[in-house]
């Protein structure tokens, strides 16, 4: 089974031995693809310049590394590096499978990819196609072989390079002539370490906590601004007078008070002189109901004077053989009451 592999992605290898191959599709203006495997130690790099291997050195001193020349195919043309990773030496822990165009850039490259294909039953185990993600790429790390355990995994990975095959193979220890005219300014390509084993996923970096926020200091409260003062409303002016009451008629004959005490005589020197009594015997009055004096002309206040009212006139003198309206009976004993 052919696994379709990502950017990134990575499977287990049961073939003891493997072939990479990068495959085009040729063409007018399509630059050539050049193969080439770096083999590396533990710190990540070459051990000498004998672990490049590429079309100028295409055999490891070991044999176990080989180069193999391009050959037509239908899909396009190939170019191909063979590893034995069951006889490697022990101090080898990654193979590097890297690539460059010849005379320019991967843009100018149709339909790249990576195949890792069985050295010895033929069967194509994994495919990666290959995009540059700029297309002023000149070298590509394609993937990379690396072990995990007693045994070997492949990575896809596309990791390009501006400065061709000579900055990519000087980045990882390899000293050649043409390294002095590799572009001034380049900055050197960091290989990432190979993935963690399934199930033992890296922890997490943790974020640092923030600083939390300072609350500003309040400025102090200043002096308490003075009260305002109380405006004085308007003096109250003095009442005005009431109107003086027109004159009116006396009231008509009403009903006598109950029979009450009689009142004393009030003696002859009064507070306020009374009118004098026309000659001549006056009317009697009604059984009962004491008459008021009458032919008296009510008296006029003087004018923007309060009216002072006139003294109650005195009830008339008793006449002999008349009953007494003021004469009560005495208080009466139990045996009286109800007859």
């Amino acid at each position: 089974m052919t696994h379709a592999m990502l950017k990134g992605s990575n499977i287990q290898l049961h073939a003891t031995a493997v072939r990479a191959v990068l495959r085009w599709t040729p063409g007018t203006g399509v630059r050539d693809v050049d193969a080439s495997a770096l083999l590396l130690g533990a710190d990540g790099r070459v051990r000498s310049d004998e672990d490049f291997v590429f079309y100028n050195q295409p055999r490891h001193p070991s044999g176990l590394v080989r180069y193999l020349p391009k050959r037509r195919e239908p899909e396009g043309l190939t170019d191909s590096v063979e590893v034995d990773l069951g006889r490697l030496e022990t101090s080898v822990e990654r193979v590097m499978l890297s690539a460059s165009a010849d005379g320019g850039t991967f843009a100018d490259v149709r339909d790249l990819v990576l195949l890792v294909v069985d050295a010895d039953g033929g069967e194509t185990i994994a495919r990666f196609e290959i995009r540059p993600e700029t297309g002023s790429e000149t070298a590509l790390i394609c993937g990379e072989l690396y072990r995990r355990g007693d045994g070997w995994k492949f990575r896809a990975l596309g990791q390009g390079y501006a400065t061709g095959l000579v900055g990519l193979a000087t980045d990882f220890g390899i000293s050649v002539e043409e390294a002095e005219s590799a572009a001034p300014g380049e900055p050197g390509q960091t290989i990432p370490q190979p993935p963690p084993e399934p199930g033992f996923p890296q922890p997490e970096p943790m974020p640092e906590p923030r600083p939390e926020p300072q609350p500003h200091p309040e400025p102090p409260p200043g002096p308490n601004p003075p009260s305002p003062r109380p405006v004085p409303g308007p003096t109250p002016g003095p009442e005005p007078l009431p109107e003086p009451e027109p004159p009116h008629p006396g009231p008509g004959p009403e009903p006598g008070p109950e029979p009450g005490p009689r009142p004393e005589p009030e003696p002859a020197a009064a507070s306020h002189p009374t009118a004098p009594v026309p000659a001549g015997p006056p009317p009697g009055p009604a059984y009962g109901y004491p008459q008021p004096a009458t032919g008296v002309p009510p008296a006029q206040p003087a004018y923007g004077y309060p009216h002072v009212p006139p003294p109650p006139a005195r009830p008339p003198a008793h006449r002999p053989g008349t009953p007494d309206p003021a004469f009560t009976l005495p208080p009466q004993g139990p045996q009286f009451v109800g007859r």
